[in-house]
């Protein structure tokens, strides 16, 4: 994919304690769908267009510039200086070619950079454990694609303030490992009537989004968005928004 940019006129985003860090704020979305741990080509979502479609039409309405790109190389520490954040949209297996672009990524979030994932990211870069840190976990399964309810756990956080105490969804149930202790749980997905012959039948739920501060810089984290068709769905387009929002900024100092 081509990188693209997509300029806005910079409009105030969150009223409150929370504010803007730049001037001109501008993230990269990026879409790598690498190559597997044993160099195989792997899954590759079908969502990736729509998702892509839907970050940069959020960027136009919402005063943040977007550039998009699937190659590795943009990692350097000169070219990450230009964003506020990074969205890993439905990206997959090895997001890195070498370990300096791994530094380089590294110094952007202990710089203070914001990091958005989207669904598959947690199944990116499956043998780093510094990034399922920074992510908030691994993937390691779902079962099939169903309607569920989610438990909205936080309904004050800008990624969930729009919705009810609880969300009907239909989209496949990630199941992660490696998941800090320190996550802020915001969305949580009811097991109780999951068709899911794997589960654990003691647990009731499990996380499906959550944030955290993560060595300088901010995290948030959604499982959800399997299908294309997710992207056009305001309650999601809402909940990615919020969660951009609050990886690009970063609570005022009190005086």
């Amino acid at each position: 994919m081509r990188n693209v940019l997509v300029t806005a006129l910079l409009v105030p985003l969150i009223a409150g304690a929370i504010s803007i860090r730049a001037e001109n704020p501008k993230v990269l979305i990026y879409t790598r769908n690498g190559p597997t741990l044993d160099g195989k080509k792997g899954y590759v979502h079908d969502n990736i267009a729509a998702n892509v479609a839907m970050l940069q039409q959020l960027g136009k309405d919402n005063g943040f510039a977007t550039d998009v790109t699937d190659q590795p190389d943009v990692f350097t520490d000169a070219n990450l200086k230009q964003y506020r954040a990074i969205i890993f949209a439905n990206s997959n297996n090895r997001a890195f070619d070498t370990e300096e672009q791994k530094a380089a990524f590294q110094r952007f979030v202990r710089g203070g950079g914001g990091i958005v994932g989207i669904h598959s990211a947690c199944a990116s870069e499956r043998d780093w454990p510094w990034f399922w840190a920074m992510m908030g976990g691994t993937f390691v399964r779902h079962p099939k694609l169903q309607p569920f309810t989610i438990n909205v756990l936080d309904r004050k956080h800008p990624s969930t303030a729009h919705l009810g105490a609880t969300w009907q969804w239909e989209d496949e149930f990630y199941f992660l490992k490696e998941m800090p202790k320190d996550l802020h749980v915001l969305l949580e997905g009811d097991l109780t009537k999951l068709n899911d012959p794997k589960k654990d039948l003691n647990e009731k739920s499990r996380p499906l989004a959550w944030c955290h501060e993560f060595e300088g810089g901010r995290v948030w984290f959604t499982a959800l968005g399997h299908k294309k068709e997710h992207y056009s769905d305001p309650n999601l387009q809402k909940h990615i928004l919020g969660g951009i929002r609050w990886a690009m900024t970063k609570k005022e100092k009190t005086k």
